[in-house]
């Protein structure tokens, strides 16, 4: 491929992943939509991971966050960045464990390791946001949202993975789920109780970084919404969804939001 035609197909792909343009918001949208997707699976995983076909399926989706990944890469204007960039070490992680049980089999770290493909989330959405108006609008709605739902993932499948083999109360996701659940709203029914001093531990970590989460989300439900913007003369960070001026010193504002 010549120089001109190759720099040309690569800008096309970067405006697809990081433009403000209709067709890259809903390229993203499917992309988020995929890992939505992708988490299901994992949910599944208890009761379907011996089946050929939904551990094919899973292959797929490995395949496809690779080659997502490639892409990436491919189009960053600073690679080495992006390569060490928190995100992307994690996408590498997920990818890897994806794959990992072709070769070392289904083992439990695996599984622990594979809850993270929810954090993947955290890029599509970083991108939406400057792109949708909506979710600029509702930035920390959603983005406490978010980080209660990743911890309630991920502490769930700790949960399930350090006490299905020990513990007759918790057989399945979902029992890991009641309890994960039940702790973070209350202090627990007392009907499923963790086992050892791993469940105790694991017990107060969901009760005080979940309450502290939940906490956070309902102050952002209750107090306005605004946009996060830093000004330029006084260094206000959050300012209203229309605003033209700094409503602390005045100056001008330019808050570029895509109209939905």
């Amino acid at each position: 491929m010549k120089p001109e035609r190759h720099h040309e197909a690569k800008e096309r792909v970067r405006k697809l992943f990081f433009s403000n343009s209709k067709k890259s918001l809903y390229f993203n949208w499917f992309l988020l939509a995929t890992n939505i997707m992708a988490i299901f699976l994992f949910v599944l995983d208890p009761l379907l991971g011996n089946n050929i076909l939904f551990r094919s399926l899973e292959m797929a989706f490995g395949v496809f966050f690779l080659a997502e990944y490639c892409i990436l890469l491919w189009v960053s204007h600073k690679r080495l960045r992006f390569i060490f960039d928190l995100l992307s070490l994690l996408d590498l992680i997920v990818i890897a464990s994806l794959f990992a049980p072709l070769l070392l089999g289904n083992f439990a770290f695996l599984r622990i390791i594979r809850s993270l493909r929810i954090l993947r989330s955290y890029s599509v959405l970083k991108r939406l946001k400057k792109k949708s108006g909506y979710f600029a609008q509702h930035e920390e709605l959603i983005t406490n949202i978010v980080n209660l739902g990743v911890f309630i993932f991920i502490m769930t499948d700790i949960v399930y993975v350090t006490q299905v083999k020990s513990n007759d109360e918790i057989s399945n996701f979902i029992d890991a789920l009641y309890f994960t659940l039940g702790t973070l709203t209350t202090t627990g029914f007392g009907d499923i109780t963790l086992h050892g001093s791993t469940g105790k531990v694991l017990a107060i970590l969901i009760m005080v970084f979940g309450i502290t989460l939940f906490v956070k989300l309902g102050k952002s439900v209750i107090r306005p919404q605004k946009i996060y913007y830093e000004c330029e003369h006084c260094g206000l960070k959050r300012h209203e969804y229309d605003a033209s001026h700094c409503k602390h010193c005045g100056n001008i504002v330019h808050i570029e939001i895509e109209a939905d």
